[in-house]
């Protein structure tokens, strides 16, 4: 059985998405990166919304670039072997190999996405992820803390949930960037 795991890059207010411009310190250099792809080494399925997806799919050709760097191209095929599924009611179609499109977020589905996969799966984007978690499915929330405070914007966990969550990791990063992973109880 594979775990659901939520994770974004979010504000130090927690937001994963700003009102205006971008989250600040992210996962641009080659520390973090090359932790994120280790972190997410064991994810066989990737489930999007139709934003995420579209910011995503850059992994599908970022090897036809020159000079890009080897921890880049080892998290590109990484990413190109999972399958992916994307909930849009909008997308017409996908650019990227291993991906299908689905009109709605089907909780039991995705239930049993998880139950049959010998894989970890990944809900990306707030929206969407706030779905998952609304139905109870999701079993590691893993947070990249950036060091701007946004003052609004998209918020990495839904309004009117409640969690009770436990820290079973942390890390610094030279950038300044923190790493929090946690587990549902």
């Amino acid at each position: 059985m594979g775990k659901l795991i939520y994770s974004m890059i979010t504000s130090l207010d927690g937001y994963a998405e700003a009102a205006e411009g971008d989250l600040g310190n992210g996962a641009e250099d080659e520390e973090v990166h090359t932790f994120i792809g280790n972190a997410f080494r064991n994810v066989g399925t990737f489930l999007y919304g139709r934003r995420m997806y579209e910011t995503m799919v850059f992994w599908e050709t970022v090897d036809a670039q020159p000079d890009v760097p080897k921890y880049i191209l080892e998290y590109a095929d990484e990413w190109k072997a999972a399958q992916k599924i994307v909930y849009s009611t909008t997308l017409e179609s996908v650019s990227s190999e291993k991906t299908r499109i689905e009109r709605a977020f089907d909780a039991d589905a995705v239930r049993e996405l998880k139950a049959e996969s010998d894989h970890d799966l990944s809900v990306d984007g707030p929206n969407l992820a706030a779905q998952a978690i609304a139905a109870g499915l999701v079993d590691e929330y893993h947070l990249f803390i950036t060091t701007s405070v946004v003052g609004g914007g998209t918020r990495f966990f839904p309004d009117g949930v409640r969690l009770d969550l436990d820290l079973v990791e942390e890390r610094a990063f030279d950038n300044g960037l923190m790493y929090a992973r946690y587990h549902t109880r």
